[in-house]
């Protein structure tokens, strides 16, 4: 609060005159000081609580149909699937690879989640639409393409929309995988730009495989 401090003087007269008296004003920048604090708080938690904390997965509806004759078809050339397991180990196999006749194939290949691992490989079936989104995203960043973050992500999408050849994954985990292998693989389909990807149950076959293959 602002304080004001009279100054009484000297009181005595100058030039047959009385000498006016000076007010010599203060201000408390207390309280405001307070206020400071205060909106630095509430600004700073209100940032943290922002924040997402969850991952937003959009899951696939379950097929109300029990016959798997009636599933939808997925182009095998196009689908791999990702296994997980519970001591952190990373398989994959293409479906276009598998056996004529059978369901599953007779080896998995084993990879990891380093930069040479699994991003490598979804980097190179996921080429062509990673780099039509790379092109458009420097373009942006340059400065040679204007446009709103709204009208990016749009075009971003109909990116991998066009693309009839893009890779398929499904992702599989057994019961014991960790709930970081889920974020992790699902953060190299976000980075390698992987446009139709699901988390669906392993098969006994699949989990058979695992077990077989080396360690």
């Amino acid at each position: 609060m602002a304080e004001i401090i009279e100054n009484t003087g000297s009181g005595k007269k100058q030039g047959g005159r009385r000498a006016p008296k000076r007010m010599g004003a203060h201000i408390d920048m207390t309280p405001m000081v307070d206020l400071m604090c205060l909106l630095i708080t509430f600004f700073m938690l209100t940032t943290a609580f922002s924040k997402p904390k969850v991952m937003e997965i959009t899951m696939p509806e379950k097929d109300k149909s029990e016959d798997p004759k009636d599933a939808p078809k997925v182009d095998a050339h196009r689908t791999y699937t990702i296994l997980l397991t519970g001591d952190d180990r990373v398989f994959w196999y293409h479906h276009g690879e598998v056996p004529e006749g059978q369901t599953f194939p007779t080896t998995i290949n084993k990879t990891d989640f380093s930069k040479d691992g699994l991003r490598k490989i979804l980097l190179k079936k996921n080429e062509k639409v990673f780099t039509e989104i790379f092109e458009l995203k420097e373009k942006v960043k340059k400065g040679e393409l204007v446009l709103e973050e709204d009208s990016l992500n749009a075009q971003i999408k109909r990116i991998k929309k066009s693309d009839k050849k893009a890779p398929i994954i499904l992702i599989k985990a057994d019961e014991k995988t960790k709930y970081k292998s889920i974020v992790n693989v699902v953060d190299e389909m976000a980075i390698c730009n992987i446009a139709n990807y699901a988390i669906v149950d392993i098969a006994p076959e699949e989990i058979a495989l695992i077990e077989q293959a080396p360690k």
